[in-house]
């Protein structure tokens, strides 16, 4: 495990607290059954404890806690299944930190910090993850495309969007419309239409903006990931103790303690790979390459981790009552966002020259 210093400890544990008091499964129930994105009094929450601001610097309103510390809250949150728009608001809060310009940073930043403005990436043409291409054209300030699966789209206030000649802002409003989009987690996807809308260039950064941009939500995504998948373990192995089976507890059977051995095990090269991408991010080291390995064992590990779930919880897995059947239909969006397993190993290859 990631070697964590005294602010992480309290930020993680703080992050822990809330979420299994605050914000347990049953709150998603809540949500889901009530229609909504998201509670907006656990949104309130999280600005009070100054989480939306952890990797904005301190000068536009932020704690710059860096990308490790948000990792450690962003596993709380998938532990329990919290739906925010946190994840998605802090890429595109990431977005501009990296290409925008200093009055594009003053203007957003400070409410992306605060959390009055939500925000998210707006990136793939397709319904495939294909990489930074796209489609979506800019003329004369005003952007055309169409983006089909957008995370936390109706609760964004401001679109990060990739177009054929970089990367823009676009506020919602004006040439802007969504299509609700109804995927197996129930959370806030759609299908967003830009047509004519007034953008600005995120004209800074690194030559290649859109890519640095993808591999901050492929680790940051993998974190989320990463706590899903330790708490399907720690529930199926609750579970193998307290089930009898032929008067034997189930977690007596051999070849069960074998089965949870090895998903024990992708559990903690998951772990790895993905306190390895955060650390990447904070000291800009190899991040291209620690990204594709972060999101691609984690799509490996909590597919494997999260049928096994099911599979051992037997037929009631799947039934309503039980949870774990929640993290496997999540698990599969997520598995889906910027880049699945083939992809991701495909790019690692390519940036070794292979």
């Amino acid at each position: 495990m990631a070697v964590l210093n005294e602010e992480q400890t309290m930020l993680r544990d703080m992050a822990q607290e809330w979420t299994k008091n605050e914000s347990p499964v049953k709150a998603w129930r809540k949500v889901r059954d009530g229609g909504k994105n998201y509670d907006p009094a656990a949104w309130d929450a999280m600005r009070e404890m100054g989480w939306t601001g952890v990797i904005i610097p301190e000068d536009f309103g932020g704690s710059d806690f860096g990308w490790m510390s948000l990792g450690l809250v962003v596993q709380e949150m998938g532990k329990t299944l919290t739906a925010s728009p946190l994840v998605a608001s802090a890429l595109a809060a990431g977005a501009i930190i990296l290409g925008g310009s200093q009055e594009q940073k003053g203007k957003y930043l400070p409410q992306l910090a605060s959390g009055d403005l939500v925000g998210t990436l707006a990136f793939d043409d397709a319904e495939r993850h294909t990489g930074a291409n796209s489609a979506t054209t800019v003329s004369g300030g005003k952007l055309t495309g169409t983006k089909p699966f957008v995370h936390e789209a109706d609760s964004a206030g401001l679109f990060v969007v990739l177009a054929s000649d970089g990367v823009y802002l676009v506020e919602k409003g004006e040439g802007v419309s969504l299509s609700k989009r109804s995927l197996t987690d129930q959370r806030d996807h759609a299908e967003v239409t830009f047509t004519n809308a007034p953008a600005d260039k995120l004209a800074g950064g690194d030559e290649d903006l859109a890519e640095a941009i993808l591999d901050r939500a492929r680790v940051l995504t993998g974190a989320e990931m990463l706590g899903m998948a330790q708490q399907v373990f720690d529930d199926t192995l609750d579970y193998l103790k307290q089930r009898t089976q032929f008067n034997q507890v189930l977690s007596s059977f051999q070849a069960l303690q074998h089965r949870m051995a090895d998903l024990y095990t992708e559990l903690e090269l998951m772990r790895s790979a993905v306190e390895a991408g955060l650390q990447a991010l904070d000291t800009s080291f190899k991040v291209p390459e620690a990204a594709c390995i972060a999101k691609a064992r984690a799509n490996d590990a909590l597919h494997v981790i999260s049928r096994q779930g099911i599979q051992l919880h037997g037929g009631i897995g799947m039934t309503d009552e039980y949870d774990v059947g929640f993290y496997l239909k999540r698990a599969r969006v997520l598995e889906a966002s910027w880049g699945n397993s083939g992809f991701l190993k495909d790019r690692y290859a390519k940036l070794g020259g292979y």
